[in-house]
């Protein structure tokens, strides 16, 4: 076997979260809410705050069922027209997204062995990817380029852009094909057993699960039925996997 491609996740392989979640998130509201005021909606943050997050709640419930990504922004759209603003300019919408994951983004931080794993998979001559779950596809283009490593990437492909989400088959598919390469030259390496390793044990792909930051519940859950082709604890073990491979 040999490997000619990786591609990557991104939320706790590439990049760990250092924050307190609920307090980000009321940053958030805070975010998206006073952007929304900003540009001329009359809206009141104790009635649309709580529905928008009912609305997201709901969808990330539904998502996770048919592994459908219908983005952030259609959720904004739509819980704004709810409250009657329909037509809303799509620079007000993208502003106020902005403003909403500016609140997380601050605390997404590379991982110690992103940078040097990531020039020697090129020196090495691998090519790469990366293959992301997100709400937002502009979320994660700012991430990627918070973390510096766009230019190492061949392509970011994000559920959002691609409207299907991690484990279906079909958004591997399409980040194998970005390659044109075959299933059984590329490799993926992810977090999530649920996710990352059961979609490309779909088509063929080698999975590799890193377990620096892998002790979820989820994870838990799926140890027993879901397999990968191997382990790793840090990026900075890969490059000698994919070569010991050839």
């Amino acid at each position: 076997m040999t490997i000619k491609a990786v591609i990557f996740d991104l939320g706790n392989t590439l990049l760990y979260f250092d924050g307190d979640w609920p307090e980000v998130f009321a940053r958030a509201d805070q975010g998206i809410f006073e952007s929304l005021v900003k540009s001329g909606l009359q809206l009141e943050k104790d009635t649309f705050i709580p529905a928008f997050r009912q609305r997201l709640a709901d969808y990330h419930y539904q998502r996770e069922i048919d592994f459908r990504e219908h983005s952030t922004h259609r959720i904004l759209k739509d819980s704004l027209a709810a409250f009657g603003h329909t037509g809303v300019d799509e620079t007000i919408l993208k502003d106020a997204l902005k403003a909403m994951y500016a609140a997380s983004q601050k605390f997404w931080l590379p991982e110690v062995d992103l940078l040097p794993t990531m020039k020697t998979l090129k020196n090495r001559g691998y090519r790469i990817g990366l293959l992301s779950n997100a709400g937002d596809d502009q979320d994660v283009q700012r991430l990627v380029d918070k973390g510096k490593i766009r230019p190492y990437l061949e392509y970011v492909l994000t559920s959002a852009a691609g409207g299907i989400r991690k484990p279906d088959s079909r958004i591997f598919e399409l980040a194998v094909g970005m390659f044109g390469l075959s299933n059984h030259q590329v490799a993926m390496v992810g977090d999530t057993l649920g996710a990352d390793i059961i979609g490309a044990n779909q088509i063929g792909l080698y999975s590799i699960w890193i377990t620096r930051r892998a002790d979820t519940p989820e994870n838990r859950e799926h140890r027993k039925t879901i397999t990968p082709d191997a382990e790793i604890k840090t990026l900075a073990e890969l490059p000698d996997l994919l070569d010991s491979l050839k």
